[in-house]
């Protein structure tokens, strides 16, 4: 990681209570898989071009990924983090601490709202109307969760329940129902149901949580706007794959249809450019900028952001303006 970055997360976890620096840390299972993102990278090299004339412009190919409960990391919650992405997509999380109303007039740039589809899909529509109304620019539906996943350190800390004070607010008063209600997880939720999401809705529908190219070309098929290839960076199944290393058949399944999102374990400007290289448009970015907000608010997810785009731009000019698959290779 980043030394800025690093520095950001100790600081973060010097002031976190422990219980929920571990509800933000940790993952599912013996957490294989969540090490195994950053560890991928660490297998993968840079080629570089020389002598080509290119520069790396101004673009930074990043998304601020949907995580919970931000007012367990600041008081001000998702306020700061909408304040700190600046002009950076930020992906609400349903199951954030503060309305997504009060999110997107937080925010100065696209705010998008990341749903479970619920198995009652008046309660769905009810939040779809409610992201629509809040002004949001597109719905992320999280794909990779018929179950929650068992987290272990939760299950020793006895953390299940959100401190007084604190709720998921965007489950409030619901389909006509007053009152906070539960997030659900079905396996029941399928295919058919994202076509009566997009039916119900003029907003683009994003999937997340694609790692096997098959589901990449059936989400293409149904019409989704974009992809985020996820493996919930690493906190719903311990025996699949670093995102990293499914994203270049996914990204071969989708041949260029539609935008495709590398989420999970992106620690670098450089793995930035290494996601980019294997075929993604861009990344998404979740645990540096829950650390940044719990050390500064507002102005550490900020600096989080300027250091990865610093470093990224500086990556891409040494490369010659370009990233291409050819050019990542595996490290002996």
């Amino acid at each position: 990681m980043n030394p800025a970055l690093t520095e950001l997360h100790d600081k973060a976890r010097a002031v976190l209570d422990p219980v929920h620096y571990d509800f933000f840390a940790g993952g599912v299972g013996d957490e294989t898989v969540l090490a195994g993102n950053e560890a991928a990278f660490r297998r993968l090299a840079l080629l570089p071009r020389v002598l080509r004339g290119g520069e790396a412009g101004s673009d930074f190919p990043v998304l601020i990924s949907p995580t919970a409960f931000h007012k367990l990391a600041h008081p001000d919650g998702e306020l700061a983090t909408a304040r700190g992405a600046g002009d950076t997509v930020l992906v609400s999380s349903m199951a954030s601490t503060v309305p997504i109303a009060d999110v997107v007039a937080a925010a100065s740039g696209p705010v998008w709202f990341q749903l479970y589809v619920q198995p009652d899909m008046a309660v769905t529509e009810a939040l779809v109307r409610r992201a629509e109304q809040a002004g949001c620019q597109a719905l992320v539906v999280t794909a990779d969760s018929p179950v929650f996943g068992r987290h272990r350190r939760d299950l020793e800390h006895g953390f299940h329940d959100l401190p007084a004070g604190l709720a998921a607010e965007n489950m409030r008063d619901l389909a006509g129902v007053p009152g906070l209600r539960s997030i659900a997880m079905s396996a029941g939720v399928s295919w058919e149901h994202l076509g009566r999401l997009r039916g119900m809705t003029s907003l683009p529908v994003w999937v997340k949580g694609i790692l096997h190219p098959a589901d990449a070309v059936v989400a293409v098929e149904h019409g989704v706007a974009g992809i985020f290839v996820s493996n919930h960076g690493g906190r719903q199944l311990d025996v699949v794959p670093a995102s990293v290393d499914a994203l270049p058949a996914v990204a071969d399944a989708v041949a260029g249809r539609v935008p495709v999102v590398l989420d999970g374990g992106v620690r670098s400007g450089a793995d930035i450019a290494l996601a980019l290289a294997l075929g993604a448009t861009s990344v998404g970015i979740g645990r540096p900028v829950l650390w940044g907000l719990a050390a500064d608010g507002e102005a550490g997810v900020r600096r989080v952001l300027d250091v990865l785009r610093d470093e990224f731009l500086h990556v891409l000019t040494m490369c010659g303006g370009e990233l291409t698959r050819d050019m990542v290779v595996t490290r002996c």
